[in-house]
């Protein structure tokens, strides 16, 4: 359980930030769309935070105490946003959280909390995944709300801030819940139960990975009852159907269901609870390749993967029919991820991370930044251990950027030919950095 203002550090899931855009449209920024995630989940109906400091966030709703409607909302968030310092043996920073509920005609409702993070090491600082979960738990009356979320760093004021509009639902009896998206949850029998639950504010899940677990609520049924479920794809076809049964004998009673990601489409699916008798509530979710890409389509994921190695295998599955890519692309997943025992493969997640940061970091070149020789150095051998700038004094002879990597024995040298800050490997570091890719990819 998550409680208010506690923060939970998971492990497998992931998160991406915005990778820029580019004026002119080439396919590798439309790829690089494809990991805009605010775009994404902003499409989605989430809290997409905007600043400095971002982050991406769910709201849902329950049934409270009387006529009451409790409020959950859910953010997710990775290391790397905090400036984390040195505390005793390991890493801590700061945050402060505020949740604002406004609504016409009255006074707004505020919760905030200042809390720590902290991890062992420093390596742990620069996750780009989904390493932080925030939950709130508040008290409303029905209603239309403007939700507005701002999440602080103590420690240099940088501030993400999100801010959209909800109907907070009454529920009366014989009413249920929209579907609500969760890692975990606890059931309850009343309006006065608290509810156990962390939530997944992203809604996604990863394709051929952990199972998807939608929860919902019966409120108040005096009798048996039995409500449709569908799940439909972005193209509204029904790809899942269930019934959801209440019996009548609690003043709550909950229900969940689990899918296999592996089961359903891959993209954007609506999970739609209820019919035109009962009226509906819904909720979408993402099946992607991974909780941290926002990558749905298998040419665009193959296109990416260029410097990840397993070349033939993923040559099988570009070359495969589209009705046998699902199971090559799990089999592909299980051979190269280094810890089966964890849900989620950790080469892929490092991968995708690079990808990103190296798109930030070199896009100055003129192009995406992931498809610079510095981006694809550092994509597959991580940050140098050391970074000169190895420029001589004559000025037309060009400048060089020298990277020094101890474990692999290499330095390589990066010069720009033309002036324009675009830096290519020389031939000769170009010829070593092939041969310590060579020896890198082959365990994948």
């Amino acid at each position: 359980m998550v409680s208010s203002g506690v923060l939970l550090i998971l492990a497998g899931c992931g998160s991406w930030q915005r990778v820029g855009t580019s004026t002119t449209v080439t396919p590798e920024t439309q790829l690089l769309g494809l990991l805009d995630a605010d775009a994404t989940y902003g499409r989605l109906g989430h809290l997409v935070a905007t600043g400095q400091l971002s982050y991406v966030g769910s709201v849902a709703f329950v049934p409270g105490a009387g006529d009451s409607t409790r409020a959950l909302i859910g953010l997710s968030l990775a290391n790397r946003e905090f400036a984390f310092q040195r505390d005793g043996q390991g890493f801590g920073a700061r945050y402060r959280v505020d949740y604002q509920f406004d609504q016409p005609g009255s006074p707004p409702k505020v919760v905030g909390h200042d809390q720590p993070i902290r991890v062992a090491t420093f390596q742990e600082t620069l996750r780009s995944d989904e390493s932080i979960l925030l939950q709130e738990q508040v008290t409303l009356a029905p209603g239309d709300y403007t939700v507005t979320v701002k999440v602080r760093d103590l420690s240099n004021g940088q501030l993400g801030t999100a801010t959209r509009k909800f109907t907070v639902p009454a529920f009366r009896a014989g009413s249920f819940t929209a579907p609500v998206l969760a890692y975990q949850v606890r059931a309850r029998g009343a309006r006065t139960d608290s509810l156990s639950i962390v939530m997944n504010p992203r809604g996604t899940v990863a394709y051929g990975g952990d199972t998807l677990l939608v929860y919902f609520e019966g409120v108040g049924y005096k009798a048996p009852a039995t409500i449709p479920l569908q799940v439909r794809d972005d193209r509204d076809s029904l790809v899942f159907q269930t019934q959801v049964h209440f019996s009548g004998t609690r003043e709550v009673e909950s229900q969940y269901i689990r899918l296999a990601p592996d089961s359903v489409p891959l993209g954007q699916l609506e999970f739609i609870l209820g019919d035109t008798t009962t009226g509906t509530r819904r909720t979408s979710a993402l099946v992607s390749f991974s909780s941290a890409w926002v990558v749905t389509n298998f040419d665009d994921l193959i296109s990416l993967l260029r410097y990840f190695g397993a070349d033939n295998k993923l040559s099988r599955i570009q070359k495969a029919k589209s009705t046998d890519r699902g199971e090559l692309w799990k089999q592909f997943y299980h051979d190269t991820d280094p810890i089966p025992t964890t849900p989620n493969n950790e080469a892929l997640e490092l991968y995708f991370a690079r990808v990103a940061i190296a798109n930030q970091r070199y896009r100055t070149e003129g192009g995406p930044g992931w498809r610079t020789d510095r981006g694809e150095v550092y994509i597959v051998l991580g940050d140098p251990d050391e970074i000169y700038d190895a420029s001589p004094t004559l000025q037309y002879a060009g400048r060089y950027y020298q990277w020094n990597y101890t474990e692999y024995r290499i330095v390589l040298l990066f010069q720009d030919q033309t002036g324009f800050g675009r830096f290519r490997l020389t031939p000769a570091s170009r010829s070593d950095f092939e041969r310590v890719k060579a020896r890198v990819q082959p365990a994948r």
